[in-house]
C-alpha cells in the first residue's frame, strides 16, 4: 500500500483519504488550485481521484484532463446514502482524493434533500475530508484571518486542514496576512501571488468546455508549476484523511442495453456517474456527433441527447440532415430523450441570440429562444406523468437545471410535475410525444426507496 508521510493512504473500499478544496465564495481561485494540485500530484506518480461537490457537469471534464482519471459528483441534496457510497467507491485504487467544492463552503439549499442540503461542508464531513480554504486576500491583510476563522468556527466539528492565500500582492502583504492567520491558529498551506494569466475562459454557464480549450494541457501544467512554487504539497498530502461514506450501493442502472449518446461541443453535459453506471452494468454506449452530421447507430435501443450549447451551433444543427433523418427514423419505434440543450434540439425551433430562428428536429413542438437571456438555475425534483427511459410513470427523480433560454411554445403533454429544491412548481415540466421525451433538468438520480 502506498504511503503518505508514513501513513497508509490507499483507497479501501469507499474510505479513501482526501481533502476538500473550498472557499468562502465563488470566484476566489479554487479551480486554479484544484487543477494545479491534481496535475502536480499526478506528475509525482500518485494515483489521484477527483470529485466535485454539487451539481456541476463542466468541472469534472477539467478534472479528468488534469488527473487522467474520471471525476465524479457527490451531491448530498440529490443523492441518498446508497448512491453516495457507490460513487465514493470509484476512488478504489487511488492514493488520495481531491474534491472541489461549489460556491461557498457552507452554501446549500433551504430544504433538506435525500441526505442533506447540498453544501460542500456536508460532503467534506460525510467523507471525512479536511477542508483547504482558498482565501482571496485582495484588499485586506490581517482582516482575512477574521473571515477565515469564521469559516473554521461556523462548524467546529468540520475537519479543517488550513488555508491557501490567493492573489497576494507583495511579500509584505503575504507577511501581514500570515501574521493574522498565525494569531488565530490557522495553518497557511501556501500563498499564491496575484497573476492575471491564470483565468480559464468562461461563457454563460461558467467555464468553457474542456474539449474546446486549445491550450488546456499547457494551462494545467502551468497551474501545477505555480502550485509547486508557492504551496506546501507535502503538508497538503499529510493533511489528507477519510472515512467510510454511506452504506454503499450501486450506480444508476442503464435505461437500455445499447445507448446512442450524442457527444461533441454542442452535447457534452452528462454526469459521469450515470455513464459509468451504464458501462458497469454491461450496457454499450455508442457515441455520435450531431455537429458532424452523424446519425445515431441504427442498432441502438435508445438515443440520448445530453445538454450542452446547441444555441451556439444552431445553424450547423439545422443543416445536419443526416443526423435529423436518423433521429426521426429511430423515434418511429424506439425511445429518444433529450436534456436541456438536447431537449431544445428535439423541438420545433431554436431562436439564437441574434433573433434568428433555426429549425430543429421537430420531434417535439418545443420552441425556445436565447435572444433575451433569463437565468433558470437550481435543483429540480420531478414526479413523472409518463415514462422516461429507465423510469416508469410515478417515479420521483432529482436533477439540476442551468440555462438561459426561454420557452416560447411547449404544446406537447407535460412529462412531469417539476419543482425546485423547496418543492415550488416550475414551468419547465418537460414534455413528451410518442417515443420522444425531453426535460430542461439534467437527471442526477431517482429517489432511493421511492
Amino acid at each position: 500500500m502506498a504511503m503518505i508521510d508514513g501513513q497508509g493512504t490507499g483507497a479501501r473500499g469507499n474510505d479513501a483519504r482526501g481533502i476538500m478544496i473550498s472557499a468562502p465564495s465563488s470566484g476566489t481561485g479554487k479551480t486554479t488550485v484544484m487543477l494545479g494540485l491534481l496535475r502536480a500530484l499526478s506528475d509525482d506518480g500518485m494515483r489521484v481521484q477527483a470529485f466535485k461537490s454539487g451539481p456541476d457537469y463542466i468541472d469534472p471534464a477539467f478534472h479528468r484532463a488534469a488527473s487522467g482519471r474520471a471525476s465524479f459528483n457527490l451531491d448530498t441534496w440529490a443523492m441518498g446514502d446508497g448512491l453516495l457510497g457507490a460513487i465514493a467507491g470509484q476512488a478504489a485504487g487511488a492514493e488520495i482524493c481531491i474534491a472541489e467544492g461549489s460556491m461557498g463552503l457552507y452554501d446549500g439549499v433551504a430544504t433538506r434533500g435525500q441526505s442533506g442540503f447540498g453544501s460542500s461542508a456536508e460532503t467534506a464531513a460525510l467523507m471525512g475530508w479536511p477542508v483547504v480554504l482558498v482565501v482571496d486576500v485582495s484588499g485586506q491583510a490581517q482582516s482575512a484571518a477574521a473571515a477565515a476563522l469564521g469559516f473554521r468556527m461556523y462548524n467546529p466539528d468540520l475537519p479543517f486542514a488550513g488555508v491557501i492565500l490567493n492573489r497576494v500582492a507583495s511579500p509584505r502583504h503575504e507577511r501581514l496576512t500570515r501574521l493574522g492567520m498565525e494569531k488565530v491558529g490557522l495553518t497557511v498551506l501556501g500563498a499564491l501571488p496575484r497573476r492575471g494569466d491564470l483565468t480559464l475562459p468562461e461563457r454563460h454557464l461558467g467555464l468553457i468546455q474542456a474539449v474546446e480549450h486549445p491550450y488546456l494541457d499547457a494551462a494545467i501544467a502551468g497551474y501545477a508549476d505555480f502550485l509547486r512554487a508557492h504551496v506546501d504539497l507535502e503538508a497538503i498530502k499529510a493533511a489528507a484523511r477519510g472515512k467510510a461514506a454511506g452504506k454503499g450501493g450501486a450506480l444508476p442502472k442503464p435505461p437500455a442495453q445499447r445507448i446512442a449518446l450524442a457527444q461533441d461541443a454542442a452535447f457534452s453535459f452528462t454526469y459521469p456517474h450515470l455513464v459509468e453506471g451504464w458501462h458497469a452494468a454491461g450496457a454499450e454506449v455508442l457515441p455520435f456527433s450531431p455537429l458532424a452530421d452523424e446519425a445515431p447507430d441504427s442498432s441502438a435501443d435508445l438515443v440520448w441527447l445530453p445538454g450542452g450549447y446547441p444555441e451556439l451551433h444552431a445553424g450547423r444543427l439545422a443543416a445536419a440532415q443526416t443526423f435529423a433523418d436518423g433521429l426521426r427514423e429511430h423515434a418511429r419505434t424506439r425511445p429518444v430523450h433529450g436534456e436541456c440543450g438536447g431537449y431544445m434540439t428535439l423541438g420545433q425551433a431554436l431562436i439564437d441570440k441574434q433573433g434568428q430562428r433555426h429549425a430543429m428536429v421537430g420531434l417535439l413542438g418545443l420552441v425556445t429562444s436565447y435572444e433575451t437571456r433569463k437565468l433558470h438555475l437550481g435543483y429540480r425534483q420531478a414526479r413523472l406523468h409518463s415514462a422516461l427511459p429507465g423510469h416508469a410513470p410515478g417515479a420521483r427523480l432529482r436533477g439540476h437545471e442551468f440555462h438561459y433560454s426561454t420557452i416560447l411554445e411547449q404544446p406537447d403533454a407535460p412529462l412531469a410535475s417539476v419543482g425546485d429544491a423547496d418543492g415550488n412548481p416550475v414551468a419547465e415540466t418537460g414534455s413528451c410525444r410518442g417515443h420522444v421525451s425531453g426535460t430542461f433538468f439534467h437527471l442526477i438520480t431517482a429517489d432511493e426507496g421511492a
